[in-house]
C-alpha cells in the first residue's frame, strides 16, 4: 500500500488576529473595505476613503435612511448603506451607473419639490444637497418644479427657519433630542404635506428655547436653517464646496473633523482664519495627499 504523502511543511494554525483581519473585510465595487465590528457599510466605506453620497446620514447620529441616496447593490439587493451592518464577504456595488442614475433621479425630485434657487441661496457653496447635485452630473431638475407655499420663520433673533428648503432629513430634530436636549422641532405629516414643526407656544422659532450654540442651529445640510447676520461672512468661491468636491471630503465627512463642524466652522456661522470654509477643505485635503 503506497503510503500517503505528506507536505514538507508543518501545518501552522492561524491565530486569532489574523482570523480578524480576513473576516472583518467585504469588497465595495470591486475593492476591498475592512470594517470593525459595528460599523454600518457607510461609516466602513467613508472611514477606508470610499465615498458613498449621502444627505441624511451624519457621524454624530444614529442612522435612519430616509434620504435613499445612500443606496447600494448588497450581494444582489438594494438597501441603505447607513442602515446595513457591515459583514464579512459581502459584495457591494455603489459607484456603477444605474445607482447613480437613481441618485440623480432623487436629487431632482428634492430640488424640484421646495424652493432651491441655488444662486440666491446663502448657503450656496456649503449646501451638501448642491454639492451632491454637482457630483452626481446633474444638469437640469427634469421634472416640473411644485413651487409649495412654505412659511418663512424669522421670529428669532438669531436663527433664520425657512420651511421651502427643507428636506426633511431631521437632522435638525434629532440634534435637538439627542444633543441638546431640548425637542425644538419635530417631523409632522405625511406625504406631500410633511414638514418641520417648531416646538414653541405659538409655532414660531422666537418663541422656542433653541440657542445660536445649539447644534440643531449649524447642522442643517441645505439652506432650511440658518444663522443669521453671518451668511456672507465667507465669499462664495471660499466655501466648503466650492474648490473641493465631495466626494474629496471623505475624512470630513466620516467624523474625522466632527467636531470643527459641531463649533461651526463648516456651517459657516464663523470663519476660518487665512481663508473661509473652502480653505479650511484644501487644507484638509492637502494634507492628506501629502
Amino acid at each position: 500500500m503506497t503510503p500517503m504523502r505528506t507536505s514538507a511543511k508543518a501545518w501552522k494554525p492561524i491565530d486569532r488576529a489574523t482570523m480578524n483581519e480576513i473576516a472583518n473585510r467585504f469588497n465595495i465595487d470591486g475593492g476591498p473595505v475592512d470594517f470593525e465590528p459595528g460599523q454600518t457599510i457607510l461609516q466602513a466605506a467613508l472611514a477606508a476613503g470610499v465615498f458613498i453620497p449621502h444627505l441624511c446620514a451624519h457621524p454624530e447620529f444614529t442612522p435612519h435612511g430616509s434620504c435613499k441616496l445612500c443606496t447600494v447593490t448588497v450581494n444582489g439587493r438594494s438597501g441603505s448603506a447607513c442602515t446595513i451592518a457591515a459583514m464579512p464577504g459581502m459584495d457591494v456595488q455603489s459607484d456603477t451607473p444605474e445607482l447613480n442614475s437613481r441618485r440623480r433621479v432623487l436629487l431632482q425630485m428634492l430640488f424640484v419639490e421646495g424652493h432651491h434657487f441655488c444662486p440666491g441661496c446663502e448657503k450656496s457653496g456649503n449646501c451638501t444637497l448642491q454639492a451632491l447635485a454637482y457630483e452626481m452630473e446633474m444638469l437640469t431638475p427634469h421634472f416640473a418644479h411644485f413651487f409649495p407655499a412654505r412659511p418663512v420663520d424669522a421670529s428669532h433673533p438669531d436663527v433664520l427657519l425657512d420651511m421651502n428648503r427643507c428636506v426633511m432629513c431631521e437632522l435638525c430634530v434629532r440634534a435637538s433630542r439627542d444633543f441638546d436636549g431640548k425637542n425644538v422641532f419635530a417631523l409632522a405629516g405625511r406625504g406631500m404635506a410633511s414638514k418641520i414643526v417648531v416646538n414653541s407656544p405659538t409655532g414660531l422659532l422666537g418663541d422656542s428655547d433653541l440657542a445660536l450654540t445649539d447644534r440643531a442651529a449649524t447642522i442643517c445640510p441645505v439652506g432650511a436653517i440658518l444663522p443669521k447676520r453671518v451668511g456672507y461672512q465667507v465669499p462664495i468661491g471660499e466655501r466648503l464646496y466650492d474648490p473641493i468636491p465631495i466626494s474629496a471630503q471623505v475624512e470630513r465627512l466620516s467624523g474625522a473633523t466632527a467636531a470643527a463642524e459641531a463649533a461651526g466652522c463648516c456651517g459657516c456661522s464663523g470663519g476660518h482664519a487665512g481663508g473661509g470654509c473652502g480653505a479650511a477643505a484644501s487644507a484638509t485635503v492637502a494634507q492628506k495627499e501629502a
